[in-house]
C-alpha cells in the first residue's frame, strides 16, 4: 500500500501562503471591493500574484544553494504550479471574461498591444512545464527534463517585460523583480554556484570550529 509522503510545516504554509490572494480575491468579489473596473483589478491581482509565485519557484534552488535551506528545494514544484494556476486565471478572466473568448477581438488584441503578446507567450512556456513536472513525465524525459524546464527562466524574462510594458509610467516596481530575476540567473551560473557553495562551506567550517574552541575552554 502506498503512502502519501507528510507534508512538513514549511510546505503547509507555503500552500496556505500561496492560496490567500485567491481566497481575498474572491472575498473582494463577493463584496463589491475590487473597485469601479473589478475585470482589470481582478487580472491585475492574479498577474501579480503569479508573477511572484514564479520568482519565488525560481528563487527556490539559489536559497538552497547560498543558505543550505534544503526546505526551499520541497516547495519549488508547488511554488511553480501556483504561478501557473495564477497565470491560468489571469488569462481567463482577460481573454474569458473581458472578451468573452471571442477570437477575433482577441487576435486584434494580440496584434495591438505586444505586451499581450508578451505575456501570452509566458504563459504559453508555463503550460508544458505545468503538465511536465510530475516524477512520471521526469522519468520518461530524462536529461530532456531539465533542458525543457529550464526555459521557465525565460518565462520569467518574460513575464517581467510584460509587466514593466503593462504598467508604463512608473516602472520601479518591474525593475525591481527584473533585478531580482537578473540575479537568480547569475546564482545559475556554474562558476558563480561553485563560488557561494566554496564560501558557505568555508563560513560553516569557521562557525563549527568557533563552536568547538568555545565547548573545550
Amino acid at each position: 500500500m502506498l503512502t502519501r509522503p507528510k507534508l512538513t510545516k514549511f510546505q503547509i504554509a507555503v500552500h496556505v501562503a500561496a492560496l490567500i490572494p485567491l481566497a481575498l480575491l474572491i472575498w473582494d468579489a463577493t463584496q463589491g471591493n475590487l473597485t469601479a473596473n473589478p475585470i482589470q483589478k481582478a487580472t491585475l491581482r492574479t498577474g501579480k500574484t503569479a508573477l511572484v509565485l514564479l520568482v519565488l519557484s525560481l528563487a527556490a534552488t539559489p536559497v538552497n544553494t547560498v543558505f543550505g535551506f534544503r526546505q526551499a528545494i520541497k516547495v519549488r514544484r508547488a511554488l511553480g504550479l501556483y504561478a501557473f494556476f495564477y497565470a491560468a486565471i489571469h488569462f481567463t478572466i482577460y481573454f474569458g471574461i473581458d472578451y468573452g473568448f471571442d477570437l477575433n477581438l482577441v487576435g486584434l488584441e494580440l496584434a495591438e498591444k505586444r505586451y499581450v503578446l508578451v505575456g501570452f507567450a509566458a504563459f504559453l512556456i508555463l503550460v508544458p512545464l505545468a503538465i511536465t513536472s510530475t516524477r512520471g513525465w521526469q522519468r520518461r524525459l530524462k536529461k530532456g527534463w531539465k533542458r525543457l524546464h529550464r526555459f521557465v527562466y525565460a518565462a520569467g524574462i518574460l513575464v517581467v517585460v510584460h509587466y514593466t510594458w503593462v504598467v508604463k509610467s512608473d516602472i520601479r516596481e518591474p525593475l525591481i523583480w527584473g533585478g531580482i530575476v537578473a540575479l537568480l540567473l547569475i546564482l545559475r551560473i556554474p562558476v558563480v554556484r561553485h563560488k557561494v557553495v566554496s564560501w558557505r562551506m568555508q563560513l560553516v567550517d569557521r562557525v563549527k570550529d568557533g563552536s568547538a574552541a568555545t565547548s573545550g575552554a
